[in-house]
């Protein structure tokens, strides 16, 4: 048992002496003034998929490579290398100052995409801020209008898609906060109209379209309701307007009964409302009168005066 318990601490001791070596000579090798050692490495590094050992020593060879005809590979090799580890931000730096400083070379076209690419990676959900959204659909279509023959024209029209998908899902979701909060302020209903309507201007072709158009009808609806009675028969019959385009719209859709019980229950209501403020106008009428001879006796007064 001694014996076997000394062979396995020999064992032991042998491997951490192989692991300290194979350090001790990365580290050698990245305190050595040999540039041209350290190129091959950092290929073999690269090639082995060992991205980080790579990028140590591409951090390295950046600068002191600067002007001489390695430049432009190790360029390439620096961009991916980051692009491997999953630091979009350097690599679409990286790869965009590729494709500026060699535009003549036969990688620009595919580092002017990974550029873009790694902008589209870095697009976040859908509920958090949408700029490096934009910004990723600005630098897909730059590369479409750069290289419009290219075959990677259809992906990025693909990601540009995705793109604006996301960005209308972040506007759909805005524009029904709005609706959602109304019962808090009557006019988060009118501003929930107003934004559903400015989300299918600027996404007309939206696959949204028809659930925003009935969200507008019940906003609309909602914002009639609890408004001030001399207010809502031009509320209701706005109401009443969408609907029919609804309606027209999207006669086979699952919210055509909901619309048009909204349509219904705003006839009925502006009937209501009329014959409210008819019963009130009399009453209106005496009280105009009176306001008048009052001011008139005051009138009187003062010239009397």
């Amino acid at each position: 048992m001694f014996k076997n318990k000394r062979l396995l601490t020999w064992c032991l001791l042998i491997l951490v002496t192989i692991f300290a070596g194979c350090k001790s000579r990365f580290e050698k090798l990245l305190q050595s003034n040999d540039t041209g050692k350290k190129y091959q490495e950092a290929i073999r590094f690269y090639n082995k998929k060992d991205y980080s050992k790579a990028l140590a020593l591409f951090d390295q060879l950046n600068q002191r490579y600067r002007g001489r005809s390695e430049a432009e590979e190790l360029a390439w090799y620096y961009a991916y290398t980051n692009y491997r580890l999953r630091d979009y931000t350097t690599a679409r730096y990286l790869f965009k100052v590729f494709a500026d400083t060699y535009p003549n070379s036969a990688r620009a076209e595919e580092c002017r995409f990974m550029s873009a690419y790694c902008y589209y990676l870095e697009s976040p959900s859908f509920s958090l801020d949408q700029q490096n959204t934009i910004q990723a659909i600005e630098s897909l279509q730059l590369f479409i209008n750069l290289y419009p023959k290219s075959d990677r024209v259809a992906e990025a029209s693909t990601l540009i898609a995705d793109l604006r998908d996301k960005l209308e899902r972040k506007a759909f979701a805005n524009a029904k906060l709005y609706l959602d909060i109304g019962g808090y302020d009557v006019q988060n209903y009118r501003s929930a109209v107003i934004a559903f309507k400015n989300v299918l201007r600027d996404y007309p072709d939206t696959k949204y379209a028809e659930e925003m158009e009935y969200l507008t009808v019940q906003a609309q609806y909602l914002f009639a309701e609890n408004s001030l009675e001399i207010r809502q028969e031009e509320r209701y019959g706005e109401v009443i307007s969408l609907a029919d385009d609804f309606i027209e719209d999207y006669p086979n859709s699952k919210h055509l009964k909901d619309v048009q019980n909204y349509k219904k229950k705003s006839a009925e209501s502006i009937v209501k409302v009329q014959k409210l403020l008819a019963s009130q106008q009399p009453a209106a009428a005496q009280k105009e009168k009176e306001k008048e001879t009052e001011s008139q006796q005051e009138n009187k007064t003062s010239k009397d005066e």
